[in-house]
């Protein structure tokens, strides 16, 4: 299933100016992943501009990203906690020097790279979510993003009579979106209360 997940984070970084590289078009199965195999993809905005970056990238973050190094994380069934990212330790592969040494060969030496995580979500409490951010701001992460804000984004700037058909991915949700299949959030302000 990673290639829909790093699919889906690559069509968000597209449809936001960016040019993007999947580094491995590969999975490897029978070793363990070398560190520089842990960055899955880079991205470089060529019309980004100054700015303070929220730790939760929005779209209203991406122009004020110049390069990124991406780390997919699409782990759909698990919730990610302080608890599970620190008993992990595989999720931060991609920052060890080794694999931050090969984006020097990509991006040249001593340019500013914005490393980010992408989870399909963080913790609703408050206070195990402040954990987990604290967690992975300690690690080294720059950003984090979500499965549920990309696909939201993407779903926003998709044109349902525009043809998208070199993406099979923007064509499918187009065709749902065509179809009122995907509906805008909204509020149910009057949802019938099934238990009290």
């Amino acid at each position: 299933m990673a290639g829909i997940d790093e699919n889906i984070v690559r069509e968000y970084f597209e449809l936001g100016g960016f040019l993007v590289r999947q580094l491995q078009k590969y999975q490897v199965q029978s070793r363990k992943k070398r560190a520089e195999e842990e960055i899955d993809i880079v991205a470089e905005n060529p019309l980004a501009r100054e700015g303070d970056l929220s730790f939760i990238i929005t779209d209203e973050d991406l122009p004020k990203i110049r390069r990124a190094a991406i780390a997919v994380r699409g782990w759909h069934t698990t919730t990610f906690s302080a608890a599970t990212l620190n008993s992990s330790g595989q999720i931060f592969n991609f920052l060890q020097k080794s694999a931050l040494k090969r984006l020097d060969s990509i991006f040249g030496e001593g340019h500013k790279i914005c490393k980010i995580l992408v989870l399909p979500g963080l913790p609703k409490g408050r206070a195990e979510r402040q954990k987990s951010v604290s967690l992975l701001k300690s690690k080294g992460v720059d950003g984090v993003l979500t499965y549920p804000n990309m696909l939201q984004s993407i779903i926003d700037k998709i044109e349902p009579n525009n043809n998208y058909q070199k993406s099979d991915l923007i064509q499918t949700l187009r065709i749902l979106k065509n179809y009122d299949m995907l509906k805008d959030p909204q509020m149910d302000l009057f949802a019938k209360s099934r238990n009290f």
